[in-house]
């Protein structure tokens, strides 16, 4: 059995002091929420703060990336050493938002993995298509070069998979349950490829405009493992609920 996950990616929202106000409010929420991995990703300047308030909480730290070098010369980036000094259990790698502003290439995605996994840092690697790949009926070649290239010589140590598809993420739109599951089935798939019986005990998150709203649709099916959740998890109140989608 597969323990659902649910993660906020704040991406670049939240200062200091709204990443206190956040936690303060949010806490006592889900204090008592049970049979459910609950993670945050502030931005890289909240971090520390964030991991001060959570600590003794039932609720973990992850860091919305990574450069793929320990150290050295690399202006503006950030090592897993010092994510993992500073607390963060996760980081988020592959974001379609890295790919799209940065390049980011299935080739940095799996450099990236590497020198996380080596810090002891669970992996939360984001595959999805775009609406042109959709309607080309490209979806699941797109998904499954990213699998296969982000993941090459990798180990599904503390892996989890997040199928965004592109075209719903911030757009209001969400991807039906059909939609879902049959991306996660195809990515169960691919995964067992790759890793045989280990693959049934990766979890695989969807991501792509998840609400109060559908979430409990969402983790209807049977490989939707939990959520990464964007928009929605800026608010306290709203984020409790999708954690709190049992109840």
């Amino acid at each position: 059995m597969r323990t659902p996950f649910i993660s906020a990616n704040w991406k670049m929202n939240k200062t200091v002091d709204e990443t206190v106000l956040f936690m303060k409010e949010f806490i006592p929420l889900v204090k008592d929420t049970k049979g459910v991995d609950i993670v945050i990703a502030p931005p890289f300047t909240a971090l520390q703060t964030a991991f001060s308030l959570l600590k003794d909480t039932n609720i973990s730290l992850s860091a919305q990336n990574v450069f793929y070098e320990e150290k050295g010369a690399y202006t503006g980036e950030i090592s897993p050493s010092m994510l993992t000094e500073i607390g963060c259990s996760y980081v988020i790698i592959g974001h379609s938002e890295r790919r799209q502003y940065f390049n980011e290439t299935d080739e940095i995605v799996n450099k990236k993995i590497k020198i996380a996994q080596k810090y002891g840092l669970a992996i939360i690697m984001c595959i999805g298509e775009s609406l042109a790949e959709r309607e080309a009926g490209k979806t699941m070649d797109i998904l499954k070069k990213q699998l296969i290239n982000g993941l090459k010589h990798i180990s599904a140590e503390n892996i989890i998979i997040a199928y965004e598809p592109i075209w719903a993420i911030g757009t209001g739109k969400t991807a039906t349950t059909e939609q879902a599951q049959e991306a996660h089935n195809f990515i169960r798939g691919e995964l067992r490829s790759l890793y045989g019986k280990t693959a049934e005990e990766i979890r695989i998150l969807y991501g792509g405009s998840v609400t109060p709203d559908n979430i409990k649709a969402l983790m209807s099916c049977q490989d939707v493992d939990g959520a990464l959740v964007g928009g929605a998890s800026l608010k306290a109140d709203n984020f409790a609920k999708i954690v709190n989608f049992k109840k």
